[in-house]
């Protein structure tokens, strides 16, 4: 796969300089400040800081959704451009920064958090139609993950008390490791592989059937502007994995929403492990996944 040099439409920055940039985000948030949840809560905090200071950086004025998780606070860091003609029509863009026990979470979701920031950045002196809302969540990671106490159902929950109208989101999810390796597939697994291919060279772009008007125009619009090959699916829940992450808080509020992810325990052994470290991610195909994450996301605010 070839990596030609190219420019975004807010940002004359070429792309080696995105890979720098994606790498530097990832060290920070997985080694520097290490292994993030409840049980390492200055670490979790750290990581919340340091989304918040970025998002400062690039211009916007952040705001937190703070909720008590046994005893503890925990924070939703959350950055919004709005708008010009139609700013009640939202557009969300999220990643967990936690991680599960004993990982410094390289790939779940450093990879996720970095584009995330990279995102808000390229969008940060871009005026559009609709507004856009980059959101950090909290807890995704077990034992809160499917329970009401996960940081996007806590948020997405409160969307719909106030009536938002969030007419997509974008949920970034282990998206930095890619192998030629063929692996030896479970039985989830070899479900799907009637979808997808058993090496993993490829992005997947996951939705559930009734939003599949959204999966099938950001998987579209995303490979008119990058060079990763992408597979978009629409499948139900019965498959292992498919709401394993922050969209399905917003699918059980009613808004569309997708995941977009390198398929994690598909196809990386680190996952959940010691192991997920920055220096086994790809950053060249994270800036090409960046820029086409770009220009689908553009389409849809313009």
């Amino acid at each position: 796969m070839v990596f030609l040099v190219s420019v975004f439409l807010n940002d004359p920055t070429p792309m080696e300089n995105l890979e720098a940039s994606l790498q530097e985000k990832v060290i920070k948030i997985s080694q520097v400040i290490g292994e993030r949840n409840l049980y390492w809560y200055q670490n979790l905090m750290a990581a919340a800081d340091y989304i918040a200071s970025e998002f400062k950086d690039y211009g916007y004025n952040p705001s937190f959704q703070t909720y008590l998780l046994e005893g503890k606070v925990v924070r939703n860091i959350i950055a919004e451009k709005r708008g010009k003609r139609y700013p009640n029509q939202i557009f969300v863009v999220g990643a967990h920064y936690d991680t599960a026990l004993g990982t410094p979470g390289a790939d779940d979701n450093g990879s996720g958090v970095s584009v995330l920031l990279a995102l808000a950045n390229l969008f940060s002196g871009l005026e559009t139609d609709k507004s856009i809302r980059f959101v950090a969540f909290a807890s995704e990671e077990p034992p809160y993950f499917g329970t009401e106490l996960m940081g996007s159902r806590v948020y997405a929950k409160e969307c719909k008390r106030k009536g938002e109208s969030i007419f997509g989101m974008v949920s970034l999810e282990c998206i930095g490791f890619y192998t030629r390796e063929l692996k030896k597939r479970s039985l989830p697994s070899r479900i799907m592989g009637l979808f997808y291919p058993a090496a993993g060279y490829y992005l997947a772009i996951v939705g559930a059937p009734r939003y599949r008007g959204l999966t099938e125009r950001i998987t579209r619009e995303f490979r008119n502007h990058s060079q990763v090959k992408v597979w978009g699916i629409s499948i139900p829940r019965i498959i292992p994995g498919i709401d394993f992450s922050d969209h399905a808080s917003f699918w059980k509020e009613g808004y569309p929403a997708v995941m977009v992810t390198d398929t994690a325990f598909y196809r990386n052994p680190h996952y959940h492990q010691p192991t997920d470290t920055y220096e086994k991610l790809n950053y060249p195909i994270l800036a090409e996944v960046t820029k086409g994450l770009y220009y689908a996301i553009f389409s849809m605010i313009k």
